[in-house]
């Protein structure tokens, strides 16, 4: 069995990378933050935004809600206000089952081969 290296996880993103994660402009980014105290990144001496994993399950969940379920800000406002922790966990199987699914399409298409 062949060694496979684990990926080391950052503990702090920069704006752009979390910009890039969800293919979205950073300006973006900084107006969810400004709309949604749900972001709130940490920043450094020199002013820039560090996203931590929590901050950027944070936005996903937002990007959930705005960009692919087409809620309006103030939906998405409300829908957080009134269960987060249920949208968190929602969110949380729906990355689980796509990580499910890729994997049992994989195991197809080597079956296949």
């Amino acid at each position: 069995m062949a060694y496979k290296e684990k990926e080391i996880e950052k503990l702090y993103y920069s704006i752009g990378e979390v910009a890039e994660m969800f293919n979205v402009a950073p300006s973006l980014i900084r107006f969810w933050e400004s709309e949604f105290d749900l972001i709130q990144p940490k920043k450094n001496r020199k002013g820039n935004r560090q996203f931590t994993k929590e901050d950027i399950d944070n936005v996903k969940l937002i990007y959930h809600l705005v960009k692919e379920k087409g809620f309006t800000l103030q939906g998405a406002k409300e829908m957080l206000k009134n269960d987060s922790m249920a949208m968190k966990d929602k969110m949380e199987m729906i990355e689980s089952l796509k990580s499910i699914r890729k994997f049992l399409v994989s195991v197809r298409d080597r079956l296949q081969s």
